[in-house]
């Protein structure tokens, strides 16, 4: 086993909390002691790249500025980015049944933001859905996470084929292509729906650029690495973009039941704001 493979299973508790708090610091995001080994995991190969043998050395080159780069380089490597198309499949029927009915009438575009969206399956199942069911009333999708790798995979809706699964059979003929060819075994968003989706890097744990007013925000499946605190401060500011009257979508193993917001629940995960 190497040195580096060592340092890489040693990690003293020391350096362990000092890039705890470092990446709480810049992405609220809260490891418990249970993540040691995922931080060891996810940032070796970076030491290898730098010929670092320990943590604390690393660290030290992520604050020191030489490498302006590795910062994002390291939010990128420890920010857990699971999902699927269609995940939790009721909020798309509730976006379907509900929202789309309701805003047929408001004689505006229906604009609705997916904050964490990490390599695009949600704003992509989001967009279709839209495309199916709102018929000739206009819409965009804003998709945004802190991640620039997972959005550099997103903007290309190119995916395996094994992703399909999930994706309503419906929408995956109407708004999914097979690939051919050098593509063979992977399938690509139809461009006339991808197209109708912008992304854009946000951390949420940060005041956010000026998005303007959504009605429909999906905030799902990240307040889960939030301590209370933090989770406050995130909802407060995407309150501060949806309209009165929209809807915020979390994850169905999330909750909003400790937090102080205006918020009411119409449905198990979705709230509305008065």
């Amino acid at each position: 086993m190497s040195t580096l493979a060592l340092a890489g299973s040693q990690i003293s508790d020391g350096e362990f909390r000092d890039l705890r708090a470092w990446i709480y610091r810049r992405a609220g995001i809260n490891l418990s002691d249970q993540k040691k080994a995922l931080v060891c995991g996810r940032l070796a190969p970076r030491m290898r790249h730098y010929r670092l043998t320990r943590f604390a050395d690393y660290f030290h080159l992520l604050q020191n500025g030489a490498h302006p780069g590795e910062p994002q380089v390291a939010v990128d490597l420890l920010t857990t980015n699971e999902t699927h198309f269609f995940r939790e499949p009721r909020h798309f029927d509730f976006v379907r049944d509900h929202i789309v009915p309701e805003h047929r009438t408001s004689g505006r575009p229906l604009r609705v933001w997916s904050a964490a969206c990490s390599s695009g399956e949600e704003p992509y199942s989001i967009a279709m859905t839209l495309a199916r069911a709102m018929g000739g009333v206009p819409w965009d999708v804003l998709a945004s996470d802190l991640s620039s790798r997972v959005l550099d995979r997103a903007r290309r809706a190119h995916y395996p084929i094994a992703r399909a699964g999930t994706i309503p059979r419906e929408h995956l003929l109407a708004h999914c292509l097979r690939g051919t060819g050098a593509h063979e075994g992977t399938f690509i968003i139809d461009p006339e729906v991808a197209g109708r989706v912008r992304f854009i890097q946000v951390n949420l744990n940060e005041a956010l650029p000026r998005l303007g007013e959504f009605d429909l925000v999906f905030l799902r499946n990240v307040m889960i690495y939030f301590d209370a605190p933090t989770k406050q401060q995130v909802v407060q500011r995407i309150l501060a973009c949806l309209r009165p009257g929209g809807h915020l979508v979390i994850g169905h193993a999330e909750s909003l039941a400790m937090l102080s917001c205006s918020l009411r629940p119409v449905s198990p995960s979705i709230y509305r704001k008065p």
